[in-house]
């Protein structure tokens, strides 16, 4: 069956059919003129009475659907420069670790023989120096800085290079190099190198996410992390023998950033995350912040987790 438009006098009775209260229709016809009624509905579950009774629960209002929108949006922007600055760290770690063993020229860089050298991996080494030189070549002009080597020296080294490759390729590129090396590169981080070759792809997902306003206070993951220190120190419930939080959620996100951000920039992103929290509990009426909590995977001790080694 295929879906027909509605107005926007439309789309709010269908919100009141089910049970919403809206205190100003002009308010709420505005908010779903700027902000998609789709996208606002993306949210709904929060405020519904069950997963088969679909109408909102007694006292849901409009404001508070809003609410949880904006939060969620802040949340996005919070994170998402947060993943920037570690995006930049990574690439900055990497780039400078294969130039002083490599070299600073494309083709010793982008030298196969660099390269984890397993049979398994060698279809894959292949494939992703041809994606880095295409990315390279089709960005290089674009790029001021690219540009600049290009035209002045001939070559683009590698700490230039990378800001025209994608946290996606920078992350493959971790899963292709030698042994050895992914040890030096996860070491800056304080993590062992099969940790890191499993936060990377989470981390572009979320990034991903994060830059094309998708829904992210319910995302998951399909990829789980490890169990850590942290979900013990944190005392977080288990079902089933396997921790209820932080393996493939929003709160997994935080895990992994506690692991990997710098101490200062943590504790930082944690402030603002928890102020938004605090935020939106005093907007909610007809549900808990506990609720919200749960569904982003969050304990309700998350900040603890800012004080543990």
């Amino acid at each position: 069956m295929n879906k027909i438009f509605k107005t926007l006098d439309e789309q709010l009775a269908i919100l009141r059919d089910k049970g919403m209260i809206i205190d100003d229709e002009e308010f709420v016809k505005e908010v779903l003129l700027r902000e998609n009624y789709f996208f606002l509905n993306g949210y709904r579950m929060l405020f519904m009475k069950s997963p088969t009774d679909k109408t909102f629960v007694l006292g849901a209002n409009f404001r508070e659907l809003y609410g949880v929108f904006n939060f969620d949006r802040q949340i996005r922007n919070i994170l998402f420069k947060n993943l920037l600055i570690l995006e930049n760290n990574l690439k900055s770690i990497i780039s400078y670790h294969l130039s002083r063993t490599y070299g600073i020229k494309e083709n010793d860089y982008l030298n196969p023989n660099n390269f984890n050298r397993d049979i398994e991996k060698k279809r894959q080494v292949n494939d992703l120096i041809g994606k880095m030189k295409r990315q390279i070549r089709i960005n290089a002009d674009s790029h001021t800085a690219t540009a600049h080597y290009q035209n002045n020296y001939g070559y683009i080294p590698l700490w230039i290079a990378v800001k025209v490759l994608s946290f996606g390729i920078v992350g493959e590129l971790f899963i292709i190099l030698k042994p050895n090396d992914q040890r030096e590169v996860a070491e800056i981080f304080h993590v062992n190198p099969d940790d890191l070759e499993t936060y990377l792809p989470i981390l572009s997902n979320f990034r991903n996410l994060c830059a094309h306003e998708e829904i992210l206070f319910d995302h998951r993951v399909q990829r789980k992390i490890d169990d850590t220190p942290f979900h013990t120190n944190l005392e977080i419930p288990k079902l089933n023998n396997e921790y209820i939080y932080g393996k493939n959620d929003l709160f997994c996100l935080i895990i992994i950033l506690r692991q990997l951000l710098r101490k200062d920039d943590f504790k930082m992103m944690l402030k603002e995350i928890d102020y938004e929290i605090q935020k939106l509990d005093g907007k909610l009426e007809s549900i808990s912040i506990g609720k919200v909590l749960d569904r982003m995977g969050f304990p309700s001790n998350y900040l603890e987790i800012e004080g543990m080694n």
